[in-house]
């Protein structure tokens, strides 16, 4: 009692209390089961997406493929194969290089792939009105307005990424309050508001392209493409909105856990959404990939 002292951080006490034990140190690694499931999960749906986007690529000429621009369609299946792997950067022994670019590189990925969804609704939109006798919205379609709308809305993350990284990004951290006996290593975010400014302009982005597919669901469109869209972002916005109470409420490597199942439960639902269907077409039902089968579903 006299000469009690009390142990470092990077240590506690023994079942005695007379002596100091160095703490275990912990993070999500790919030797814990939790990191080998979502690891092998990762990489199983990135697999998905390459095979997807080599049909897609193989049947480029077929009319479901050309349907609402399929440069589009490359380019988001691209991006769900790299929101995929993004995710295993979030897995290992912190370090410095992947606490700066982790966070970054999820939000930039994310945004062009929502913003590839906000274009295809967008196209859906404009493709029903330039039909119209005398419409003027014949000017807007083409590559030109699809890409600009990507590299407009890719612009705003990056501009916040940046300035997150110039100010006050993200590093290597520990702590050792959380769990007894254990010294939890990860990344600090720097700037929290920096990390929920990323997350929230993509969440903006969605809720946009949610309101104008929403909108847009009843158009005869030939796949239901605008239909697609509405349950994409309707299960990406509810993954991200139940993402922030549970995300809050944990600590550790269970933090970094749940962060890394929302990348992964969002970017299959995407991929479930707007390719499962036209992939199902596109190898099972070939006999309605057809123009004229176009023709009819449109006009009726």
């Amino acid at each position: 009692m006299e000469n009690c002292k009390q142990c470092p951080e990077d240590q506690w006490p023994n079942v005695e209390k007379n002596g100091c034990l160095p703490k275990v140190i912990v993070f999500l690694s790919y030797s814990d089961t939790l990191g080998v499931i979502l690891s092998t999960v990762a990489m199983i749906f990135s697999a998905v997406t390459v095979a997807v986007l080599g049909i897609f690529l193989k049947h480029r000429d077929t009319p479901i493929v050309k349907a609402n621009n399929r440069d589009l369609s490359y380019a988001l299946l691209s991006t769900l194969m790299l929101a995929f792997l993004c995710s295993l950067l979030f897995i290992g022994r912190p370090a410095a290089w992947s606490c700066l670019i982790q966070q970054a590189a999820f939000g930039i990925i994310f945004t062009v792939a929502v913003s590839c969804v906000l274009a295809k609704t967008i196209t859906v939109v404009i493709a029903f009105n330039a039909t119209r006798p005398g419409s003027r919205f014949s000017r807007w379609m083409g590559p030109r307005m699809s890409g600009s709308t990507v590299l407009l809305c890719t612009l705003g993350e990056l501009t916040i990424c940046l300035t997150w990284l110039l100010t006050s990004p993200p590093h290597p951290g520990t702590d050792t309050q959380s769990e007894t006996g254990k010294i939890i290593l990860q990344c600090d975010q720097g700037s929290v508001t920096a990390f929920y400014c990323v997350i929230g302009y993509m969440g903006l982005l969605a809720i946009v392209s949610f309101m104008v597919a929403f909108l847009a669901r009843n158009l005869p469109d030939r796949f239901n493409e605008a239909k697609h869209i509405t349950f994409s972002m309707l299960v990406f916005c509810s993954v991200w909105v139940s993402f922030f109470p549970v995300y809050i409420s944990t600590k550790g490597r269970y933090m970094v856990a749940v962060e890394i199942f929302a990348i992964l439960a969002s970017s299959a639902g995407m991929l479930g959404c707007l390719f499962i269907p036209k992939y199902y077409i596109i190898l099972f039902r070939p006999d309605i990939n057809t123009r004229e089968h176009l023709a009819v579903r449109s006009h009726s």
